[in-house]
């Protein structure tokens, strides 16, 4: 008998069961509607709940997401206005800022997300594959650099956020995000990413589905 079963993915994502009225929809859910029938594909941007982010990179971070002109929608902790510069009017026609708790699953399942820059927690990981949205790994603390390499280097679906000095905690800059934002959301590297990940969410969903090799491997182990 084996000492260990090698379980997941856990994440097994489907879609709602009822379709909701627009009323009933978060504020954010409403706005990637009005993306998706403007046919404007939409970054999704959140860094967890337990991650510190210098206000010196958030500023960095929010002038890219401006400078790239892609649609985005970032699920922040609450920032003071007094550090944008007027970032919040500027963007207002095409970002939206969510400084509350959200459904991730739910906003990855959308049709119009087409990239996730993440910090490349276990569980976002999980979710975006099992979504199928390819990610723009920057990853901040703990086991969050090992999964941004596999994601990065072993599945190949997603691209790396590079640093100033090449480090893995180095500051990132707008420019350098900006670019790498473009090439996710608008270039070949993104749209071949796009198209491979179809078949990694596939597998996974799979493997989670009855029958599946986690489905046997947890069986085993209960």
């Amino acid at each position: 008998q084996p000492k260990s079963w090698c379980i997941g993915p856990l994440c097994l994502v489907q879609p709602p069961k009822m379709e909701l009225s627009p009323s009933q929809k978060t504020k954010w859910i409403q706005w990637l509607d009005q993306k998706l029938a403007q046919g404007c594909p939409v970054l999704f941007v959140s860094f967890g709940s337990q991650a510190h982010i210098s206000s010196t990179q958030l500023q960095e971070i929010a002038f890219a997401l401006e400078e790239s002109n892609i649609s985005f929608l970032w699920v922040v902790k609450k920032i003071q206005p007094e550090q944008m510069d007027g970032f919040y009017d500027r963007i207002k026609e095409r970002g939206i800022i969510v400084e509350e708790w959200v459904d991730q699953q739910e906003i990855l399942e959308h049709k119009i997300v087409q990239g996730f820059l993440s910090h490349c927690g276990w569980n976002s990981v999980l979710e975006g594959i099992c979504a199928g949205v390819p990610f723009l790994a920057y990853p901040i603390m703990a086991d969050q650099f090992l999964n941004a390499k596999f994601i990065v280097e072993e599945i190949k679906i997603g691209m790396r956020v590079s640093t100033v000095d090449g480090s893995t905690k180095g500051f990132v800059t707008k420019e350098s995000l900006k670019n790498t934002v473009i090439e996710l959301m608008e270039g070949v590297k993104g749209r071949e990413m796009r198209e491979k990940v179809k078949g990694v969410a596939e597998a996974a969903r799979n493997a989670a589905a009855e029958g599946g090799s986690s489905w046997h491997a947890l069986n085993q182990l209960i």
